[in-house]
C-alpha cells in the first residue's frame, strides 16, 4: 500500500479526466462503501502523480478506505497526458464531443515530431497516425483529423474563454462546429467568436453576417469604381444586366441578402446606351422573374426580338409551390441584318455547368465565337472572355 499523503494531484493533468455525473458519481461511490476500492489507482513511475482513479481517490479519502495503486512508466507529461486520454476512451460512456475532445488531442499530440524512437517519418507521420488512432479508436482516419481540427479550436478559444477545455470535458460546453467556427473568428472577428461560444449567435447567422458585411464593402468599392467605357461600335453584343433582385440565402428556409455586385433599376438600364452596329447581333440574358422585363427592354434599346436560346443548367433554386427553375434565357435580337458564319450543330438549347453566382458558361460564348464574326462587346462582364471586349465595374 502507498500512503495517501505521498499521492501527487497535478492539477493540470487532472482537467483532462472527464468529470463523473452525479448518478455516476452516487453509484462509484457506493460500490466503494460496499466492496472497497477494488481497482488499483495507477500513479506516474518515479513521480507519484495520479493518473487515474482520481474520483476512486476523492472518495476513499474521504470515508477512510484503503486502496491499492500500481504504476506506469512514462518518459515525460506529454506521455503522461497522452496515456491519460487513451485510458478514458477505453474506460468511460462519453459525449461524442468529449470523445472527439480527448481523440483530438491524442492525435496532436502525436504527430508532433519527437526526438528519440518517436521522432516523425517525413510527410506521412501524420496519416500514419491517423490510422493507427482510428484502428484503435473505431473510427475512420478522417474522423480523427477533424477531432484534431477540433482540438486545436479548443485550445485557440482559451484566449477568450479560458475554461472551454473543462467546459467541454465536462459535456456542458458549446458544440464541435460553435467551436471551430469560433476558433476561425478569432483573429478578425474576437466579438462573434466570443457570441458563438456563448450561444448568444449560432454560427449560420453570424456566417450571413459577415458574408453582408464583405458584400457592403466590396459594392462601396465597386461604387467608387469607373466602369470602362467602350470605343465604337460593335458587331456582336451579350448583355447580362445586373437586374435588380436579392439573392437567395437557403441555411434554413430561404432567406435573402444583398448581391455581391451592383444592381441597376428598370429605368436605369432602359437608360443605357447601346453600342450595336447598324448589323448587329445581340444576346441578353435573363431569368424567369425578369423576362417580361427583358423583352420590354429589348423594344425600348430598338432591337428586334428572334429567338430565345435555353441555358438547360444542373439543379437551380425551387420557390416554394413551384417547379425548379433549372434554366436561364439568352434572348437573340438584332439590329439590322447580321448573318451567322455556321449554323451548324447551331442549337437554341443547351447543357453546361453551373459557375459562380450570375456567371455564364463557357459553352455559350464558344458558340457565339463560332457563329458570328466582327468586334464582340460582353457588357457587364465579371470575368475576361476570349475575344470579347469587356464592360463593366468588374471587368479584367
Amino acid at each position: 500500500m502507498l500512503t495517501a499523503a505521498r499521492i501527487i494531484i497535478d492539477p493540470e493533468l487532472r482537467e483532462l479526466v472527464p468529470p463523473l455525473t452525479d448518478d455516476e458519481r452516487q453509484a462509484l461511490e457506493a460500490n466503494i462503501l460496499r466492496d472497497g476500492c477494488r481497482e488499483p489507482l495507477v500513479l506516474w513511475r518515479g513521480h507519484d502523480i495520479l493518473l487515474d482513479g482520481h474520483h476512486r481517490y476523492e472518495i476513499c479519502q474521504r470515508h477512510g478506505i484503503e486502496f491499492a495503486v500500481t504504476d506506469v512508466d512514462l518518459p515525460d507529461r506529454e506521455a503522461a497526458a497522452d496515456w491519460i486520454d487513451a485510458n478514458q476512451l477505453g474506460r468511460r460512456n462519453l459525449t461524442p464531443d468529449q470523445a472527439a475532445l480527448l481523440r483530438g488531442r491524442r492525435y496532436n499530440r502525436l504527430k508532433k515530431p519527437r526526438g528519440g524512437d518517436r521522432r516523425s517519418k517525413g510527410q506521412n507521420a501524420p496519416l500514419n497516425v491517423a490510422s493507427r488512432l482510428a484502428g484503435k479508436h473505431g473510427v475512420d482516419p478522417s474522423t480523427i483529423k477533424r477531432d484534431g481540427r477540433f482540438a486545436e479550436a479548443v485550445a485557440k478559444t482559451r484566449a477568450i474563454v479560458p475554461d472551454i477545455e473543462q467546459k467541454v470535458v465536462s459535456g456542458k460546453g458549446p458544440p464541435k462546429a460553435a467551436v471551430i467556427k469560433a476558433a476561425d473568428l478569432l483573429e478578425k472577428h474576437p466579438d462573434k467568436a466570443r457570441e458563438v461560444l456563448d450561444g448568444k449567435r449560432t454560427t449560420a447567422h453570424v456566417v450571413r453576417e459577415l458574408r453582408r458585411e464583405e458584400t457592403v464593402t466590396r459594392l462601396a468599392q465597386l461604387a467608387a469604381r469607373e466602369a470602362k467605357a467602350p470605343t465604337g461600335v460593335f458587331d456582336v453584343l451579350v448583355i447580362d444586366p445586373p437586374w435588380p433582385m436579392r439573392k437567395i440565402e437557403r441555411d434554413c428556409r430561404p432567406n435573402q441578402t444583398d448581391l455581391d455586385y451592383p444592381t441597376m433599376t428598370e429605368e436605369q438600364l432602359a437608360a443605357l446606351t447601346i453600342p450595336a452596329a447598324e448589323d448587329c447581333h445581340v444576346w441578353l440574358w435573363t431569368t424567369q422573374r425578369f423576362l417580361p422585363l427583358a423583352l420590354n427592354l429589348l423594344e425600348r434599346w430598338g432591337l428586334t426580338y428572334v429567338c430565345t436560346f435555353v441555358w438547360h443548367k444542373p439543379g437551380g433554386f425551387q420557390p416554394v409551390g413551384l417547379p425548379q427553375f433549372n434554366c436561364e434565357f439568352a434572348l437573340y435580337a438584332r439590329r439590322g441584318s447580321p448573318v451567322f458564319l455556321d449554323t451548324k450543330a447551331f442549337r437554341t438549347c443547351f447543357e453546361a455547368p453551373r459557375g459562380r453566382h450570375s456567371e455564364k458558361p463557357e459553352a455559350f460564348y464558344e458558340m457565339v465565337r463560332r457563329t458570328t464574326a466582327g468586334r464582340r462587346l460582353d457588357m457587364f462582364n465579371r470575368r475576361r472572355i476570349e475575344g470579347f471586349v469587356g464592360w463593366g465595374k468588374e471587368a479584367g
